[in-house]
This record gives C-alpha cells, sequence and structure tokens, in this order.
C-alpha cells in the first residue's frame, strides 16, 4: 500500500564510486514492493543488459543538453566524461501519487537535490538521504577493483575521487557502514521505517486533539 502524499519518501542513497550503492538499492526494490525505483538518465553507452527505461534513460548529449535547458532535471552533474541527472517529472510525479521513491546517484547529485529542496516544500518535506560506505578505505578500494567494468585508467582516475567523495559525508542524514548484503538492507529499512513516523510526515490523529 502506498502513502499519502505528504508521507512518502524521497530516498536519496548515495556512495563513492564502487561502495555497493547500485546492489543495495537493487536488494530494496527487490523485497519492497511498495518502494518504487527513480530511473536515471544518462549520456553513457548502455553497459551489456542495461535496457532503456528499465536500469537508466540513454539520452544522446544533445537530447540531454535540450532538456537540461528546458529545466525537466531535478538534478544533473558530468561524472567521467558522461552526464547523468533526474527528470523531474519521474521523482515528484510518484511523490504525489503516494509512492516512496529510491533514487540511487553519486555525491555531486545527492548535493544538487538537497541544495533544491532548500527552496522547495514539497521536496524538503519528503527527502532523505542516507550514505553508504565501507568501514575502511582498503575495503573499498577491494570493492572497487573487485567490479570489473572499468580500464584501468578509469579504475585510477575513480580511486582519486574516493577522498572527494567521502568528504561529502557528513551532509547526509543517515551514514551507513556497509556489512554484509543482508545486514546493509535491515538498516536501510530501519531508516525508512523511523522516517515515516517523524512528526513532520505524520500529524497528530484527530481522534487525539482536544474537543473544540
Amino acid at each position: 500500500m502506498g502513502q499519502n502524499s505528504s508521507t512518502a519518501l524521497l530516498i536519496v542513497l548515495s556512495a563513492p564510486s564502487g561502495a555497493g550503492k547500485t546492489t543495495l538499492g537493487d536488494n530494496l526494490l527487490g523485497k519492497r514492493t511498495d518502494i518504487v525505483r527513480a530511473v536515471t538518465c544518462t549520456t553513457r553507452a548502455p553497459r551489456t543488459g542495461e535496457e532503456h527505461g528499465v536500469h537508466y534513460y540513454f539520452f544522446s548529449m544533445e537530447e540531454f543538453e535540450q532538456r537540461v535547458a528546458a529545466g525537466e532535471f531535478l538534478e544533473h552533474a558530468y561524472v567521467y566524461k558522461n552526464r547523468y541527472g533526474t527528470l523531474k517529472s519521474e521523482v515528484l510525479g510518484k511523490l504525489r501519487a503516494g509512492q516512496d521513491v529510491l533514487l540511487t546517484i553519486d555525491v555531486q547529485g545527492a548535493a544538487s537535490v538537497r541544495k533544491l529542496a532548500e527552496d522547495d516544500a514539497e521536496l524538503a518535506q519528503s527527502l532523505v538521504t542516507v550514505f553508504l560506505t565501507p568501514p575502511s578505505r582498503t575495503e573499498l578500494e577491494a570493492r572497487l577493483n573487485g567490479r570489473g567494468t572499468e580500464t584501468q585508467e578509469v579504475l585510477a582516475r575513480r580511486l582519486q575521487e574516493v577522498d572527494v567523495e567521502l568528504e561529502q559525508a557528513p551532509n547526509f542524514d543517515y551514514l551507513l557502514l556497509s556489512e554484509t548484503r543482508e545486514k546493509d538492507l535491515a538498516a536501510l529499512e530501519e531508516i525508512i521505517h523511523a522516517e515515516h513516523r517523524r512528526t513532520k510526515r505524520l500529524p497528530l490523529p484527530a481522534a487525539l486533539k482536544p474537543a473544540s
């Protein structure tokens, strides 16, 4: 069952490259049918098995820039020579329908969403930000190396960005230190459960209010 529009959450899950945010997001969506994915847009080429409209919206650079100019994005950023972004319509339409939305993005994108929420009461009401990271740099580097999807040049560049990404952790509502897939999922569900019960989202029932 979906939430009403005042309690629906925009769950922004971010992490350094290779930390496992995509896996955690997939595990959450696989378990929770009441949470939907915000499909992001990119100008990079699809990887093996990726489908347009399912994993990403794959746009040409020209189309992406046209949409930026039209103000269609909630957030957008350059990441390793490609552009990534999330359409406002993709997120706000689901929130207004009372659906919790999971947005799995890099730290740049998360910063853009937080900035926009400062001046947007609807986003501020819904926004919950979570930063996922392994407990050590050694583990983080091991996970990034273990993906096997990048060239050595790209891998080296991503490792150089780790410190910059880690510096963003204090700007998030929650820090989730990654352990096992099962524990990470349980921790994220606890966060979601608690956020739904914050008083700014859960008004006092009418039966508890003083009689007029």
